[in-house]
This record gives structure tokens, C-alpha cells and sequence, in this order.
């Protein structure tokens, strides 16, 4: 196994911490990308990996995600993350969460925690009683997901514009990959406008459900990416835009609220050539740190939706400077990241 710093995603992270607690099974990475801009800001995510790999490769890519994120949010937060390595069925027991509390509690406020897939508001509720390191509880934000919804919902309507001339989403059929919180409050949002929906989960049950609530189609989760449609909207787990599943597009856009949904960053140049316009995933995905993270300069709501509101100029930015300078939005929109955090 190569060195840390030798992996393909380690990125000049600032620290990278492994907790291994004995007693109460806890297995987790805290990964801190970078604090230029403040403490470093991300969620903790709980999740069953199948190898230790695959969860240190999330650990990394998420908290890069997150200090661009931030970064491209305007917040005075920096990018980190973290993964509880979770056994086969999942058990999430509450010494276990003390425990990761007391670890992200060792680090003195550099990393500041949040919730994310696996994790509940419940959940960053009892992580609190053991660090004031945690962001999102309730009165101070709480549940990211309507947030980030509409975020995502606002983001597509600007795709919608970029591809199409408009930003009326009347009639464009929008596929949907993943209806939880994220998609399925971008799935209402634009349902609300006429849009024409087909949506796909691995809970099938929730799709149809949610199909049967807003006159939509579903399709099983692994064949969505293939639909023909105006737009995809990916809102579920990451790299799924690879060289394989770009071929097989039959969309104008892809705009969703999954976070590192391209698998490498030649699936940007893919989509470019292709004439697919492609939102980064941290961009249009941000409103549910914008919320959660109200915290660090006491912003109300009018000053969260205002946030959010900034997303689609911030993508017609991207895709204005992708067009005249050849590079890809992913590309311009890490540039523009990069330079944010002095890298």
C-alpha cells in the first residue's frame, strides 16, 4: 500500500487522523483538507465500506470537496470530513458516537462536524453533549437536506437556462437519481413547476411512493443514467459520471445534488465534448452548508436564502468562463476554488 501522501486523492491535506476505539468498535477517519479560510467544515458521514481504501479515498475526496464548497459559498470555513466506518448491518450504538465525539473534540475546534449520509439530527444532537464541535443542531440550522434542495432545484432551472435559452422548466423531462431529502425536495420543487419527472432510487418503494405523490414515472436506479431526457439530476452517491455512463447519456444537462459525481476529471472534458452542460457538484450542492453553518457569522434566514439565491450566477460564472477560456466548469470551478484557498 503506497504512502498517504502517494494516493491519487491526498491533495496537500493539511492532516489526516485515524481513530481506533477498542471498546466501543468506533472506526473512523477525520480528514482535514484545508483551514485557510476558518475550521475546517463538513459532515460526518456513516457508512459501510466494503475495504478500509475505498473509506480513506472518501475521507479525502469529501473534505476537498468541502473546502471548495465552502470556498465557493463565500463562507469563512475550510474543507474537512469524516467517515465512521460502519460493520455490515450498520449498528450505530451511543457509546460509539460518544466516542467519535470525544475524537473529533481532540482536535480543538480545526474540524467542525455536521450531518450527512447515515447520520441523523439526532444523531449531531448526541454527538454535542460530548463537543461543542458541531454544526446543524436544531435552532442552529438543523436537517441540510430542504437546503440543499433547493439549492439543487435553483441550480437546475439555471442548467435549464444555459441549455435550453429558459429558465422555465415547464414540460423539460428531468430524471431523477435519488428521491431522499436532497432529490426529493428538488423532485416537489420542480413538479410545483410543471415539469415532467422520471425518478429511480435503490429504495423502490420511496420512488414509487413519491412518484404516486407527483404524477411521475420511475425506472429501476441502474438503468436512470440511460434515460432520455432534457436533464439528470444525480442526488444520490458520487462517481457515477464515468467514461461508460457519459457515453450513454441522452440529456442536454446534468445538474444534481451528489457530491464527486465525476469518477475522474476527464469525465468533465467527456461531458464538454459531448455539448452536455454540467454543473459542479459542490456549487450547485451548497445550500445545505450554507445553512448549516450559519453559525460561524450568526446568519439568519434572509442572509441563508439570499446564499442561495447566488448559486445559478455563480454557474452561469463557471460556464461563462468555460466558454471562453476551453477549459471544462470542473475545471474552471476548481481554479476559481483553488485560488479562494490560496493553493
Amino acid at each position: 500500500m503506497p504512502a498517504l501522501w502517494d494516493l491519487p486523492d491526498f491533495d496537500a491535506h493539511e492532516s489526516v487522523h485515524l481513530f481506533d476505539d477498542l471498546k466501543t468498535g468506533l472506526r473512523a477517519i477525520i480528514a482535514i483538507h484545508s483551514t485557510h479560510l476558518g475550521p475546517a467544515a463538513g459532515g460526518t458521514r456513516f457508512w459501510h465500506y466494503a475495504d478500509t481504501q475505498l473509506a480513506l479515498t472518501d475521507a479525502l475526496r469529501l473534505s476537498r470537496g468541502m473546502s471548495y464548497k465552502n470556498a465557493m459559498a463565500g463562507l469563512a470555513a475550510g474543507g474537512g470530513k469524516a467517515v465512521i466506518l460502519a460493520n455490515p448491518a450498520k449498528t450505530k450504538a451511543q457509546d460509539m458516537l460518544d466516542a467519535f465525539a470525544r475524537a473529533v473534540d481532540s482536535l480543538g475546534g480545526r474540524y467542525i462536524t455536521a450531518q450527512d449520509v447515515g447520520m441523523s439530527e439526532a444523531d449531531m444532537v448526541a454527538l454535542s453533549a460530548n463537543t461543542r464541535h458541531v454544526a446543524g443542531l436544531p435552532g442552529q440550522g438543523g436537517d441540510p437536506g430542504p437546503y440543499t434542495a433547493r439549492g439543487v432545484y435553483l441550480g437546475i432551472k439555471a442548467a435549464a437556462k444555459r441549455a435550453f435559452g429558459s429558465d422555465d422548466v415547464t414540460g423539460l423531462h428531468i430524471a431523477i437519481q435519488g428521491v431522499g431529502s436532497v432529490g426529493g425536495g428538488a423532485a416537489r420543487y420542480l413538479a410545483a413547476d410543471g415539469a415532467k419527472l422520471t425518478l429511480a432510487d435503490v429504495d423502490t418503494a420511496r420512488a414509487e411512493a413519491l412518484a404516486d405523490e407527483l404524477g411521475a414515472q420511475t425506472v429501476a436506479s441502474d438503468t436512470v443514467m440511460a434515460v432520455e431526457a432534457d436533464i439528470l439530476s444525480p442526488c444520490a452517491l458520487g462517481a457515477i459520471l464515468t467514461e461508460a455512463s457519459v457515453s450513454a447519456l441522452r440529456v442536454k444537462a446534468v445538474a444534481g445534488g451528489a457530491n464527486n459525481q465525476l469518477a475522474t476529471i476527464a469525465q468533465g472534458r467527456q461531458l464538454a465534448e459531448r455539448g452536455i452542460v454540467y454543473a459542479p457538484d459542490y456549487v450547485i450542492n451548497a445550500g445545505g452548508i450554507i445553512n448549516v453553518l450559519r453559525q460561524i457569522d450568526g446568519a439568519d434566514d434572509a442572509a441563508i436564502n439570499a446564499r442561495i439565491d447566488s448559486i445559478p450566477g455563480r454557474l452561469h460564472q463557471i460556464w461563462d468562463e468555460s466558454e471562453a477560456s476551453g477549459a471544462t466548469p470542473a475545471e474552471v470551478a476548481d481554479r476559481i476554488a483553488q485560488r479562494l484557498i490560496g493553493r
